[in-house]
C-alpha cells in the first residue's frame, strides 16, 4: 500500500521526554499529598491527562484535576533543559519528507510544551503540519487528534501511517483506521505495542530510519 502521510507522536517517540513527564507528575501529585509510584505513572503516560489522573489518583473534582495539571506543567518546565531528541529523529523526518511524504506531528501536547519539543527536535523544515492540545477536547486513545492530523495533511486514513511509543497511540490509530508502527524508546515493550495494533516494532527513530525502505 502507498504511504502518503506519516503521523508521529512526539513525546517518547521522537523526543526523550516520557520519564521527565513521570517525574513532573510524581512531583505534582506529591504537592497535593498523593504518593504514587513512578511505574504506575509511566504506565499511564501517553493518554489524555484526565484519564491519567483517574488511573493514578482516582476520581477527583475538576478543580483538583486542574490544579494537578498546572503543577505538572510547572515542574515539567523546570525539567525542560533535559529534553533531547532521540538519535536520528530529525534525520528520520527529513528522510521521509525527501520521499515526498507528508510528515505531521500528531500530538496533544499543550502549545508551550510543544514549543519545547519542537525546539529539541529541530526539524521544522521537514514537518508539513502539527496538532496540539487546542485541537481536541480529549486526547489519545480517542482518535480525534489523528483525525485532525489527517485533515491538515489532506490525507485519507488508508494511505497514512502512525508512529508512536504507547499503547494509546496504537489504540487511537486503530480507531481512526490508520496502520501503525511502534517504537520502544518510550519504555513500553514490544508485546504490548503489537497487542494494541502495531504492525511492527522498532527500537527507536534510528532503527526505523535504517529500515525505512522496508517500511514505506
Amino acid at each position: 500500500m502507498t504511504i502518503r502521510t506519516v503521523l508521529f507522536d512526539v513525546d517518547g517517540t521522537l523526543v526523550d521526554s516520557n520519564y521527565l513527564h513521570v517525574d513532573a507528575w510524581q512531583r505534582a501529585l506529591g504537592d497535593l499529598d498523593v504518593a504514587v509510584d513512578a511505574w504506575r505513572i509511566h504506565r499511564a503516560i501517553g493518554q489524555d491527562s484526565a484519564r491519567l489522573l483517574r488511573a493514578v489518583a482516582g476520581e477527583r473534582d475538576e478543580a483538583w484535576n486542574e490544579r494537578a495539571k498546572s503543577l505538572h506543567s510547572a515542574h515539567y518546565r523546570t525539567l525542560a533543559p533535559r529534553l533531547r531528541a532521540f538519535d536520528e529523529a530529525a534525520g528520520l523526518l527529513r528522510a521521509i519528507a525527501a520521499r515526498g511524504i507528508r510528515v505531521v506531528l500528531a500530538t496533544s501536547a499543550p502549545e508551550d510544551e510543544l514549543a519545547l519539543l519542537r525546539g529539541a527536535l529541530d526539524a521544522d523544515d521537514a514537518i508539513h503540519a502539527v496538532t496540539s492540545a487546542d485541537d481536541v477536547e480529549s486526547a489519545k486513545p480517542d482518535p480525534g487528534i489523528l483525525e485532525v492530523a489527517l485533515s491538515r495533511a489532506d490525507a485519507a486514513s488508508s494511505d497514512a501511517l502512525m508512529v508512536g511509543d504507547s499503547v494509546w497511540d496504537m489504540a487511537a490509530a486503530a480507531r481512526a483506521g490508520i496502520r501503525s508502527i511502534g517504537v520502544l524508546c518510550g519504555g513500553v515493550g514490544a508485546p504490548e505495542l503489537l497487542g494494541s495494533g502495531a504492525r511492527a516494532v522498532h527500537d527507536d527513530p534510528a532503527a526505523l530510519l535504517a529500515a525505512l525502505d522496508d517500511v514505506l
